[in-house]
């Protein structure tokens, strides 16, 4: 069979993804045949397409979608044809209409978890999992500070936080996005006007917080630091505006032996088991109404480029999908 895909052959602006009709095999030994119902679009994948995190090439884009199983391979036992299943991290080549995954990296997706959700929010939703359960294990009665609140991970993660029994402080870059974020924070500051690290530490009398979750990178980074009590954790988990600058690691110790991190997700869902643990658990807070993910941002597969354009110019709020033309 045929699939449709989105591939780039050199890395660049949005320009070189190019749309492409290629010849798809049948399923091998552990593999499922997927006709994919939604794309999740995700600020990685334009690191993936720009060559900050550079792919061999040629190359497919997109690490999450939701789909339905047409077909099995060999030794498949799991999943049968007609489950509709999800999957996020690992292999880039989402952006496509048909694909072969493995098995192993494969998720069933609850009745109460709609097709764009599950395509659009799983890499999110298992994001905020490891960052608020395992990476720094957030307390009730602890008040956290997360940048970017009204964006794809900060929507998950920040009414996660609440539901754990947090106090949130939620940052965001213009007035609208500071509006979306007060649904689901404690507190709001806008991070590009605002003194806001004075203001975080007006709303900690002075202590500071124990964790910055920062997915912003390069224009937060040394306000983060700033903002932490002692012996605090910076997590910071993306680069929205650029990489974070080197630095001395002395500057940890001066500022009160603090913590710094870089986690990924794929090093918390390494084995099969931490992956259903990590997923089941999202979709478990998800289908109680603890965490409402919402869908923005809707593009066919053939305006993938329009879709990375609107990331990166910041014009998009929680979620974004494809649509397989």
């Amino acid at each position: 069979m045929q699939t449709t895909v989105i591939r780039i052959r050199e890395h660049g602006g949005p320009e070189v993804m190019q749309l492409e009709t290629v010849a798809l095999a049948a399923p091998g030994p552990g593999e499922v045949l997927l006709r994919q119902l939604a794309i999740g679009v995700n600020f990685i994948d334009t690191y993936h397409r720009s060559g900050l995190y550079p792919l061999p090439l040629p190359a497919g884009l997109g690490q999450e979608a939701c789909g339905i199983v047409e077909a099995i391979g060999p030794g498949v036992s799991e999943f049968r044809p007609g489950d509709r299943v999800a999957y996020a991290g690992g292999a880039t080549g989402a952006y496509a209409t048909h694909r072969l995954m493995p098995a192993e990296r494969l998720v069933l997706v609850p009745i109460g978890v709609p097709d764009e959700v599950a395509a659009a929010t799983l890499l999110r939703g298992m994001t905020a999992q490891y960052l608020l359960k395992r990476t720094f294990p957030v307390k009730r009665g602890q008040t956290i500070l997360f940048h970017a609140a009204a964006g794809g991970v900060g929507q998950i993660a920040c009414q996660w936080a609440r539901a754990l029994g947090a106090t949130v402080i939620g940052t965001a870059g213009s007035p609208d996005k500071l509006k979306l974020a007060a649904r689901w924070c404690d507190h709001v500051i806008n991070y590009s006007e605002a003194d806001w690290v004075a203001e975080v530490r007006e709303l900690t009398r002075g202590q500071g917080v124990p964790v910055v979750y920062d997915g912003v990178g390069a224009a937060t980074f040394a306000g983060s630091l700033d903002c932490l009590a002692p012996r605090g954790m910076l997590v910071s988990f993306g680069n929205a505006s650029g990489a974070v600058p080197a630095f001395n690691p002395a500057l940890l110790a001066q500022k009160g032996s603090l913590f710094f991190t870089r986690p990924t997700l794929g090093h918390y869902i390494a084995t099969r088991q931490e992956l259903l643990d990590t997923a089941n658990d999202y979709f478990h807070i998800y289908e109680h109404g603890n965490v409402r993910a919402e869908v923005k941002q809707r593009f066919a597969l053939s305006q993938a480029a329009e879709a990375h354009r609107a990331l990166e110019a910041r014009h998009t709020t929680a979620s974004t999908v494809l649509i397989p033309d």
